[in-house]
């Protein structure tokens, strides 16, 4: 899976399962403030994450990730390391 289709799929399951307007995500989107993410949601997406892309989330992870765009960056660093394995 390239970068475009994991950001294409994270696209998608922000509109589908988060409900956030498509109009709302930009990079630099705040995903709590902008995008209406709350404690409940990030248990959701880390469930999300998980089932679409096979790694394990752990909480430290989300320490550094305030934007879409770091979100982004996240996910496809982790699918990266986890092709090279």
């Amino acid at each position: 899976m390239n970068n475009t289709e994991i950001i294409e799929k994270i696209r998608q399951f922000m509109i589908e399962e988060f409900e956030v307007e498509e109009e709302k995500i930009t990079p630099d989107a705040n995903l709590k403030d902008t995008l209406g993410l709350d404690s409940l949601d990030y248990i959701d997406l880390v469930v999300v994450i998980e089932s679409n892309f096979k790694f394990k989330v752990k909480p430290e992870d989300f320490v550094g990730i305030k934007t879409y765009e770091d979100f982004c960056n996240y996910v496809i660093s982790r699918v990266n390391s986890k092709e090279l394995v």
